[in-house]
């Protein structure tokens, strides 16, 4: 598995649920032509964790067919079990628990509810409701939620160990819409929070780390690009530059600057002229 920039990795490690991570790139692994594209995009992006659709991806529930656990080994990543599909807070905690039994007890899960087809936008009263009960159980929850930063932080006192706001609608590549509802939520946060959903190419990638997010989670980014793992490999490069652009503090913005980056000495003022 590729590794991030390795000094500056390990001096900045990412934490979830009491585990270190060196990458801050979390990828989906579906929408790919087949699983070898899977891997090769998974390898490029550095990426630790990946995401899987429970009721979409064939982790062993189909013995005869191709299976995600041959392409991207859970030897060597973190596997993080979604809901995508599901509409209900119902739904989602079956699934996960499914998850959980087909994965020998793993409990990092990522939770998303879906409020409407068309859009994919969260329903935060389902996902509410899904978050207390898979707590409640014992899983460490990742959520998918809207950019609200009341939202976010009622589902971090439930005791998700993550809050993955939108930055604009699932697949719809249109980047971050509302930079300053995350700025709120990231304000406010005391767990790690990620940009999920919208990302279209790596310079949104890298404005989600510029602001401070912790990490960003991808599918169809890199997967419906032209080259995937070139993609994937462009993400890795922008997550890493975004970070360290965050850790440096950039200068203040201003209209304009009476202050010259250039040295002014030696020069010939209008006076002299």
């Amino acid at each position: 598995m590729n590794a991030p920039a390795p000094a500056a990795a390990a001096a900045d490690p990412l934490i979830i649920a009491g585990r270190t991570y060196s990458s801050r790139l979390l990828i989906g692994t579906g929408k790919y032509r087949d699983f070898d594209e899977t891997r090769r995009a998974v390898e490029a992006s550095g990426a630790e964790i990946v995401t899987v659709a429970i009721r979409r991806t064939n982790i062993g529930q189909n013995a005869n067919e191709p299976s995600l656990l041959d392409a991207v080994p859970p030897s060597r990543y973190t596997y993080l079990p979604n809901t995508a599909g599901c509409y209900s807070a119902d739904d989602a905690v079956r699934t996960l628990r499914l998850a959980r039994e087909l994965l020998d007890g793993h409990d990092l899960v990522k939770l998303e509810v879906l409020g409407d087809p068309n859009t994919l936008f969260p329903n935060v009263m389902e996902t509410l409701k899904a978050a207390e009960t898979l707590v409640h159980d014992g899983f460490k929850v990742m959520v998918y939620t809207s950019d609200d930063p009341i939202i976010a932080k009622r589902l971090e006192e439930i005791g998700c160990c993550a809050v993955m706001p939108l930055a604009s609608l699932i697949g719809s590549g249109m980047g971050i819409l509302n930079p300053w509802n995350l700025q709120l939520i990231l304000a406010e946060a005391r767990v790690p929070v990620f940009v999920d959903a919208g990302v279209g190419t790596a310079s949104d990638a890298a404005i989600a780390m510029e602001l401070g997010c912790h990490g960003v989670l991808m599918n169809t980014a890199i997967a419906k690009a032209q080259n995937p793992v070139l993609m994937a490999q462009a993400m890795r490069k922008a997550v890493e530059a975004g970070r360290e652009a965050y850790l440096a503090g950039r200068m203040p913005k201003k209209l304009y600057s009476a202050i010259p980056s250039s040295p002014t000495t030696g020069m010939i003022s209008p006076k002299s002229a």
